[in-house]
This record gives C-alpha cells, sequence and structure tokens, in this order.
C-alpha cells in the first residue's frame, strides 16, 4: 500500500542521513516519492473491484471487526497519487531551495516531508474512522515541524504554533465525534458505521452531535470558514515547498474527507437527511468562498494571497460536494486535481521571488522582476488556470461542478474564480512588468495601514538571495502547470476520474463523464475575460484596492491571536449544529 513506502524512506533517512551527503539523501527521498506515486496508480490501474486489506489479517468475524482497514478504491488511490506527484515536485524543488543543511542533519527535511506524504496516503486510503485519525494526526504533526522549519525565526515558531493548536483541536472534535459514534454503533469501519447507523433508525442527537464534531475537525483541515485562520498565518512563515504541500494537497485532504465520511457513514436512512447535509455544505462552501475572495483580493503578502486563493477555492469545492449528486463529485474531483497543479505552481513562483529578491511585498517588488520572464509567464499561465480557461483541468472541473450546482451558486463560481484569479493577474502586471504608478511604500518597511500585513519582512530561505535561479525552481513549476493543463486537455481523462469516483459511491449514484460542454467553456471564458478585466482596473486604478470598511473588518479578524482563533473554531462548530438541527427536530 502507498503508505508504507514513505515511512521505510523516512525511517532510512533518519537513521542514515546524517552520513549520507544531501544529494544522496535528497535524491533518496525523490525515488521514495515517485515509486509510491508509481506504486499508486499501478494499484488505481487494477481497483477493480476495489481490494480492502486488513492489517495484521484482523478480518471482520460475523460482520464486526476492531482491525485496520486499508480500502484502494479509486478516490483513495487517486488521492495517493497526487500527494506523492506533489510531494515528489515539493521535494526536486527544495534541492537548490535551501542551503546546505548542516553537517549531520541532510536527511532531516526530507524525511520530515516522507512522514507528511505517509500521513496523508494513509488518509486517503483509510477504511476505518478511528485510523483516519491516527494518519491525520501524523500528517499534522509533520506539517507542524515543517511549518516551523526556521525555528531560527521567531514568526515562524509563532506560525507553527498556531498552526499545531488550532488543528489539534480539531483534531480533539473529531476523536470526540468517533467516540460517540462507537458509542452508538460498535464499530470503527466507515462503512460498518453506516450500516449499523441506519440499523438503528432515524438519527437523534447523538448522531448530529457526531456527525458536528467529525466535520469540524475535517473543515480545520480543509481550512473552511471559519476555521480558516491558521491557513495565512501559517503560509506566510512555512518554506517553499511546505506551502505546495499546504495548498496543494492537504486542504483538499479535508474536503476529501467530508465527502468520503458523508458518503460512507452518514448518508443513508440513519445519519444526516440529504437536505440538512446540503444546507451545512451549501452556507458553509457560499461563506467561504466569499471570505476566501474578499481577502485575496485585499492582501499585498504574495504568499497570504494565494492562501486565501486556496481558501475561497475550498469553498468552491465544499459547494460542489454539498449538492450530494454525481456530476458534483466528479467535477470536484477533477477541479482538485487541476488545483492541485496550479496552486503548488504559483507558490513555487513565489519562492523564487522570495529567494531572488528577499521580499513577496507586492509593492516593495513593482517591476524589480522584469528580468524574470519564465516565471512572469507562469505567473500568469497559474492565473489563468485558476480563473478556469479552458483547456485547463480546473475549467473543466469547474464546469461539471457549476452543472450540478446550478442557479445563484453558478454565479458565485464565477466571481470567485475571477476574483482570484485577478489578484494573482494585478501581482504579475505589477511585479514582473512594472504597470501602474509606483507605490508610495514600494521602498519602505510597512504600510500605510497598519493592519496590513505585508511581505518585506520575509527572509530569504537561502543565506544569499539568489543571482541566477537555479532550473530546477522553474522546471518544476513548469511542470505542475502543464500536468493541470493536461488535466482537461487530454481526451478521456475526465471520464477516467469519473469511473474511479463510481468505484466509492455507497449512496447509489451513478458517475457516468465529465466532458466540456458549450455552457461550461463559455462560463470558463468569462471569468477568464473578468479576471482580465478586474486586474487591469486595480492596476490602473490603485485606489481601488483600499478596502472598504466591511472589508477591513473581515481583515481585522485575522488577529494573529490564538486564542481568537479557538472561539471561531467554537462559534463554526456550533453554526454547523443549527444548521444540522432540523434533521432531529419532531416532524
Amino acid at each position: 500500500m502507498p503508505h508504507l513506502l514513505p515511512l521505510l524512506g523516512a525511517a532510512l533517512l533518519a537513521a542514515g542521513g546524517r552520513h549520507m551527503p544531501r544529494v544522496v539523501a535528497e535524491s533518496t527521498a525523490c525515488a521514495v516519492a515517485a515509486g509510491t506515486a508509481a506504486l499508486a496508480v499501478v494499484l488505481l490501474a487494477h481497483s477493480s473491484p476495489p481490494p480492502t486489506e486488513w492489517a495484521g489479517g484482523w478480518e471482520p468475524v460475523d460482520g464486526h471487526s476492531v482491525g485496520i482497514a486499508l480500502t484502494g478504491d479509486g478516490p483513495g488511490l487517486g488521492m495517493a497519487a497526487l500527494v506523492s506527484v506533489l510531494t515528489l515536485a515539493a521535494l526536486a524543488y527544495s534541492w537548490r531551495s535551501f542551503d546546505e543543511p548542516p553537517p549531520g542533519h541532510a536527511g532531516a527535511f526530507p524525511a520530515l516531508v516522507l512522514v507528511f506524504q505517509a500521513g496523508m496516503c494513509g488518509f486517503s486510503i483509510a477504511g476505518d474512522l478511528f485510523n483516519a485519525f491516527v494518519w491525520f494526526e501524523l500528517m499534522s504533526v509533520a506539517a507542524y515541524a515543517l511549518t516551523g522549519h526556521r525555528v531560527e525565526e521567531a514568526r515562524a515558531v509563532q506560525g507553527a504554533l498556531t498552526f499545531a493548536v488550532v488543528n489539534s483541536l480539531g483534531a480533539y472534535a473529531l476523536l470526540m465525534g468517533i467516540a460517540l459514534l462507537y458509542a452508538r454503533t460498535g464499530e470503527l469501519g466507515l462503512a460498518e458505521i453506516g450500516h449499523a447507523l441506519d440499523a438503528h433508525g432515524p438519527p437523534d442527537a447523538t448522531v448530529l452531535a457526531a456527525f458536528v464534531l467529525v466535520l469540524t475537525g475535517l473543515l480545520v483541515k480543509a481550512a473552511a470558514v471559519p476555521f480558516q485562520f491558521w491557513l495565512p498565518d501559517a503560509h506566510a512563515v512555512a518554506p517553499t515547498p511546505v506551502c505546495m504541500l499546504l495548498s496543494g494537497v492537504m486542504v483538499e485532504l479535508g474536503v476529501f474527507g467530508v465527502w468520503r465520511v458523508y458518503d460512507t457513514v452518514f448518508s443513508g436512512p440513519g445519519g444526516l437527511p440529504a437536505a440538512d447535509a446540503e444546507r451545512v455544505l451549501s452556507v458553509l462552501g457560499a461563506l467561504t468562498a466569499v471570505i476566501g475572495a474578499v481577502m485575496c483580493w485585499h492582501q499585498r503578502h504574495i504568499k497570504r494571497l494565494l492562501a486565501y486563493s486556496t481558501i475561497a477555492h475550498t469553498g468552491l469545492f465544499l459547494l460542489g460536494i454539498g449538492t450530494l449528486a454525481p456530476g458534483g463529485d466528479d467535477g470536484i474531483a477533477l477541479y482538485v486535481v487541476g488545483h492541485a497543479g496550479v496552486k503548488a505552481a504559483l507558490f513555487a513562483c513565489a519562492g523564487i521571488l522570495l529567494d531572488r529578491y528577499g521580499s513577496v511585498d507586492e509593492h516593495v517588488l513593482h517591476g524589480r522582476a522584469r528580468p524574470l520572464r519564465s516565471v512572469a509567464v507562469m505567473f500568469v499561465v497559474g492565473a489563468l488556470g485558476l480563473a478556469g480557461l479552458p483547456p485547463f483541468g480546473t475549467a473543466l472541473g469547474k464546469s461539471a461542478a457549476e452543472e450540478a450546482v446550478g442557479g445563484p451558486l453558478t454565479v458565485l463560481y464565477v466571481l470567485a474564480s475571477a476574483v482570484t484569479a485577478a489578484a494573482v493577474l494585478r501581482v504579475a502586471a505589477r511585479v514582473f512588468l512594472g504597470l501602474g504608478p509606483t507605490p508610495r511604500d514600494a521602498g519602505g518597511q510597512g504600510a500605510a495601514d497598519p493592519d496590513e500585513t505585508t511581505g518585506s519582512g520575509e527572509q530569504p530561505e537561502t543565506t544569499r538571495r539568489l543571482g541566477r535561479v537555479p532550473d530546477t525552481m522553474t522546471v518544476v513549476p513548469a511542470l505542475l502547470l502543464a500536468g493541470a493543463l493536461a488535466a482537461g486537455a487530454v481526451p478521456g481523462f475526465g471520464d477516467a476520474v469519473a469511473r474511479a469516483m463510481g468505484e466509492a459511491t455507497t449512496a447509489g449514484l451513478v458517475h457516468t463523464s465529465v466532458h466540456w460542454t458549450p455552457v461550461g467553456v463559455g462560463l470558463g471564458l468569462l471569468s477568464t475575460v473578468l479576471a482580465a478585466v478586474l486586474a487591469a482596473v486595480a492596476v490602473a486604478r490603485p485606489g481601488r484596492l483600499v478596502a472598504p470598511g466591511w472589508a477591513t473588518v473581515l481583515r481585522r479578524l485575522q488577529s494573529g491571536h490564538v486564542g481568537d482563533y479557538v472561539a471561531w473554531l467554537l462559534v463554526g462548530a456550533t453554526v454547523m449544529g443549527v444548521l444540522a438541527l432540523p434533521a432531529v427536530l419532531p416532524g
């Protein structure tokens, strides 16, 4: 199974990395990540019917089990393959984006990355809820360490601590939800819990509480509103390869977990009625898309801008799976594949700016990156991918999801995609082309508004600023963008995704295909044109960047105080409970 290779590779690097040259340690890590990706793809090609492996031979007896179930269905193996490909990309990018590690520590960073990969792969294929939680925690612990990798910087430690506290509380909520489900059903397997809940009849307060607690833990990892505060703070301090993984796959795994748990555990007559689940996911998805897009537009710190873009697209993912329809599921699966490549590539480009110029502040970098023509092209191509320009995989997935959600929510898809892409295009125009008037604080260290977080205080990930950008740092984002484009352009890929999704459904849904439609192409072109217009207005009229009063309030909620974030976590859990409450009310 795909989770074992990264664990073995991490153990090898932890034990022998101190005796290895850097090139050997990092080559070993890349080989392990590539081998895991290949294994996942091979298993995916032979996953019909989906195999289930019981670790240690602890198979069910009389329909009951306490064993560790690993399920090799299409969605799980597909996510494991995507995780492994992004891990390989992050490791290859890090070859030249970090200085030589201290003697005796050559294997430390790649070993941590492989542990992170193992946790994500294990979570993808977990067939029982408790061990999904175990893998969830393994990936979280590795992510905390990777976020605070530059321990000599106080900001990195603070960001990692905030990440750890908020995500740990989410994990506790998930664990309490698992305890309630086990108390009710005596089962831990996902399918077994679902069958046992159905046998108990209609849902009650215990089932509702379990649903809210489990989804709280998963939505914290997905950085959905109002659980999103940790993500921009973590991205601001995490090394670039780590940002590629956080936004490229880890956040998407939270959405994957929501889909998996509802479809397998709560979709039957003993779980949450479809109308109530749709209401929860639609409301949270819409709030996440709107707030993420607004906050993205009003950032000048490029890594934070990209983090809020991830939050906005998380909202679109939740809206798609909230339809509880095969078209929505299939579209979001393809959307996630395309988004992973695009977002990881954009973070890689932001890392190049940081290491070359010592800043990720849009104002400070105004016109300074003109020599980086290839990076400019990739930045613009990434923005077009976010906008949903055909034939990107993001466009094809967005098209299928828009068709599934229908009505006003289609407008939200177009607007959120356009605004986030426009923010990236605005950065490209100002930083790489020097368009628009020079900002008044372009050479300063602060912002006119004390609540605005700039990128001028960032430190390069190399001791000396790069005089020449290494080829590995440009080839990796170029390949990622090519992959995102191929996801929508290669004939039959959308159908393959739909077939893989159809292997896992337990709600009687029939998955057919994901294909281009005239309406989908038109909406993709519309969001792209709208993004270009918004970016042009922002560059020509910088005053448009001044946040209105209500946007300033939203920005100030990102206080940096972990206590505030914990309070919002409680608010989010309460809101979910209120939204789902009709499921257990009489009549």
